[in-house]
């Protein structure tokens, strides 16, 4: 038994191993995956010098608590929450020193929706596809951690970061997507179009991994029917029958029968990703680039 490894005390509502995700796969059918705040999975991981790709665990609200078998360096970076060592508070966002056999709590978040906790040397399960990443739609890479799972870890390869506390966006107040618009715009009428883009949406419980789910005015459209299906990408606002757009986030499907009214900028789903229901949500229409 490796002493390079870490125990799971409490999973949380959903704790997942993510890293950069599988891109270039689509033609098959599978999703990128990943972390959904890739900023933050990123930042945490250069903390405790890790390289950028190293698999990380991203949480959902409610945090978890991990046991180490050695000393290691960790980092707990995305939503805000309390973290603790053996019950004593230790800093968010920065750089801690976790000593073989203590109990590392990471809390629920304060505000947001994912913490990210990067260890030194990484987390080392099986590689899917060239990641790491759980995906819940396709099933791939390893599933949603349970009680009691136990993770190997890497090697630590470089040093961790001097800082006392590194800056990160905060949680969104008021969720922002640019949107340019999708190819099928022409499927909703035209007041259906104007209200996508000069309403106000809110953050639906519903959402997950999969998909930022909103509640607001429903969009009707303009021809009956469905469309047969075609590829959908990262961003793209699928509308269901029921009016309501869903953003497709990291385990989105490849295809799709719905029509797509507009397709959000990459660089906006990070703060998506942190947006708790209830958060106000505004589609500002951009030009194609």
């Amino acid at each position: 038994m490796t002493d390079r490894a870490l125990a799971v005390v409490r999973a949380g509502a959903l704790t997942t191993v993510q890293d950069r995700g599988r891109p270039g796969h689509a033609h098959l059918g599978v999703p990128r995956s990943g972390a959904l705040d890739a900023p933050a999975a990123a930042l945490v991981n250069r903390l405790v010098g890790n390289c950028p790709g190293a698999a990380v665990l991203e949480t959902t609200l409610t945090g978890c608590t991990l046991r180490p078998r050695c000393a290691v360096t960790v980092a707990v970076g995305g939503a805000p929450c309390p973290v603790t060592v053996d019950g004593r508070p230790v800093p968010w966002a920065a750089p801690v020193r976790v000593r073989a056999g203590a109990v590392l709590d990471v809390g629920s978040a304060d505000s947001g929706v994912r913490s990210y906790v990067a260890v030194s040397g990484g987390v080392l399960v099986e590689p899917v596809l060239g990641s790491r990443s759980t995906d819940l739609l396709s099933g791939l890479g390893p599933p949603p951690l349970a009680d009691g799972t136990v993770l190997l870890l890497g090697r630590p390869g470089g040093r961790h970061a001097r800082v006392d506390v590194a800056p990160q966006p905060a949680p969104p107040a008021e969720l922002v997507l640019r949107v340019t618009p999708g190819p099928r715009a022409d499927w909703f009428t035209p007041e259906a179009v104007r209200a996508f883009t000069s309403r106000v949406y809110r953050v639906s419980s519903a959402s997950n991994r999969i998909g930022l789910r909103v509640d607001g005015p429903a969009l009707e459209r303009a021809r009956p029917g469905e469309l047969p299906s075609e590829g959908t990408v990262l961003g793209a606002v699928q509308v269901p029958p029921d009016g309501m757009p869903v953003v497709f986030l990291a385990d989105h499907p490849t295809t799709g029968g719905y029509p797509v009214i507009g397709v959000v900028r990459t660089p906006d789903l990070p703060a998506a990703a942190q947006a708790v229901p209830g958060t106000p949500v505004r589609f500002m229409a951009v030009r194609r680039r």
